[in-house]
This record gives C-alpha cells, sequence and structure tokens, in this order.
C-alpha cells in the first residue's frame, strides 16, 4: 500500500464546518460531500425526463419530476455507496486512498452502516412510491444491479460495465415516469449512457491500479492498461452515437445536435489530454464529466422548447 497517496476524504469543506461531529461519517459515507457521482447517477434520468416530456405544455409536471429524481439520486446514490463500503470494508483498508472511509478507519461500525443504508433506501422507496406503477416497478427492477455490483470487481475485470448498468438506469425509469412505457429512445439512451460510463469509471479506476494489483481486486484499468487511451475514444464515441440515435428517435431539434458537438468535444478532450498515471489527473478528468452532462442536457431542454 502506498502511504503517500492522499485520502479520498476532503476535509474542511461543508462536512466539517455544518454537521456536528456524530453526522459527519454518515454523511462521509453517502458521499454528500463528493457530489460527482450523484451528478453521473442523476444525468441519465435527468436526460430521460427533458426527452420524453412536453416541458413548455406542463412545466410543474417536469420540474417536478426532476426534483423527486434529485433527490432520489441523492440518496440511493448514498445507500449504494454505504453498502459497497460495508462489502469492501477490507480492501478499503489495504489501500491508502479509501483507508480513512468510516468503516475501515472505525468511525462506523458495520450495524450502524447497514442502519445508515436501509435508512437511505427507504427514503428513496418513498421517492419512488410517488410515481405510476409502471415505474415503481421499474425502479425496483434496478436492485439487483445495485446489489451484485459491488461484488463484481473480484469476478470481472468489467465491473465498470456493471456499473454502467445500474448507474443509467435512470434513462428508463425517467421515461417510465413521464409515459408510463419506455420506448425506442429510453433504450438507446441507456445504451449510450453505459459506454459513457465505461470511459469515466475506466479513468477513475485508474487511480488504484497499484494497488487493486496487490490486493487482487479486478477493472477495466488493469484490463486495458497501456491501451486505455484508444478503448476510452471508443467508449465515448459509442456515448456519443447511441445519444445522437436517442435523439433522433425522439425528434429533436438541431439545437441538441450543436450541444451533442459541444459535448462530444469534452469527451475528446479527456481522452486526448488524460495522464493515466497521474491519480490527481484521473480525479480531475473524471469529474470533468459533469460538464458533459449539462450539455446534453441543456441540448434536450432547449430542443424541446422550440420544438
Amino acid at each position: 500500500m502506498d502511504n503517500t497517496a492522499q485520502s479520498d476524504i476532503p476535509s474542511g469543506n461543508w462536512v466539517d464546518r455544518w454537521l456536528p461531529p456524530s453526522a459527519r461519517p454518515y454523511a462521509r459515507m453517502a458521499r454528500f460531500d463528493r457530489p460527482i457521482g450523484t451528478w453521473l447517477l442523476l444525468f441519465p434520468g435527468w436526460w430521460s425526463i427533458a426527452m420524453a416530456s412536453d416541458i413548455a405544455a406542463s412545466p410543474g409536471r417536469f420540474f417536478w419530476l426532476m426534483a423527486l429524481f434529485g433527490i432520489g439520486a441523492m440518496v440511493m446514490r448514498g445507500a449504494g455507496c454505504s453498502f459497497n463500503d460495508i462489502t469492501d470494508r477490507d480492501f478499503d483498508a489495504q489501500v491508502a486512498r479509501t483507508a480513512k472511509r468510516p468503516i475501515p478507519s472505525g468511525q462506523v461500525s458495520v450495524k450502524q452502516a447497514i442502519f445508515w443504508m436501509v435508512a437511505l433506501s427507504l427514503t428513496g422507496f418513498v421517492v419512488l412510491l410517488q410515481f405510476d406503477l409502471f415505474a415503481i416497478l421499474v425502479g425496483i427492477a434496478s436492485l439487483g444491479l445495485i446489489a451484485v455490483y459491488p461484488f463484481m470487481k473480484r469476478i470481472t475485470y468489467w465491473p465498470q460495465f456493471v456499473l454502467g448498468l445500474a448507474f443509467n438506469w435512470g434513462a428508463l425509469l425517467g421515461w417510465a415516469a413521464v409515459r408510463d412505457d419506455i420506448e425506442a429512445p429510453a433504450l438507446l439512451l441507456y445504451v449510450a449512457g453505459i459506454f459513457w460510463t465505461l470511459g469515466y469509471d475506466t479513468i477513475y479506476a485508474h487511480q488504484d491500479k497499484e494497488d487493486d494489483v496487490l490486493i487482487g481486486v479486478k477493472s477495466s484499468a488493469l484490463a486495458l492498461g497501456e491501451r486505455t487511451r484508444p478503448w476510452l475514444f471508443i467508449f465515448y464515441a459509442g456515448a456519443i452515437v447511441f445519444t445522437a440515435l436517442s435523439a433522433w428517435q425522439a425528434a429533436l431539434a438541431w439545437p441538441f445536435y450543436v450541444a451533442l458537438a459541444l459535448g462530444a468535444a469534452q469527451l475528446i478532450w479527456q481522452s486526448a489530454r488524460i495522464d493515466l498515471d497521474d491519480p490527481h489527473d484521473c480525479l480531475a478528468k473524471f469529474k470533468s464529466n459533469r460538464l458533459y452532462g449539462w450539455w446534453i442536457l441543456g441540448g434536450i431542454v432547449i430542443s424541446q422548447l422550440i420544438a
């Protein structure tokens, strides 16, 4: 283990300033202090809601669904991270970047973590109950993926693919929440999101590749190694192509394709400029995917408003 590596828990942020000491480990376990994962989970759902909605005719319902998905993404990402920390506690203790997380550092017991995970999950279920029955069933169907994901790094070099299946489920759920069905644009958007996740989470996995080798954890970063850069272009090209096909099926107006081109430029920049041997640069490029998410969302909303 590289003891010089920086912990992934930031200090001096709003958690330290505003929360009582007893609540801080729980906020950190849910990653409330590191919102990039919530954004990456949220965007496919927001894209799908915007694509399926008649925003001008029903702005109230549009913003209500967007707010529900925002709350749902925050709490379910927190529940998923808590579950991941419970299952990975022995691995986390061996990696400098994760050794100070609440469970391996002893700030939170496993029983307390389970209670916190259940509380977050129940909050997410309350959010899900605000939708119609079909959307509720679509949401429940994602639980299997959430449950198996933490174990995939023990089995396959492609846990990032399973993460993509889980993290982009909102593309299906968002459409279902608006239209009470799942049509081609949602399915294509789901595939696009999987490609997107394969790109950004492979970048993320390069932060831990040396420790992962030592402790026997698998990842796409280890599978691809020196071939990662060309594969990033392939993954992100898949994301762009399937997003364009989704927009075409949804008959989006021309401003979306301008936004998509700007988003593509952002993904090309990531792939071309990434330093895969610099954990700090990998984290920065990973976080930059939030900009891509906003480009796509903005393009969909503008296209729908002028249609």
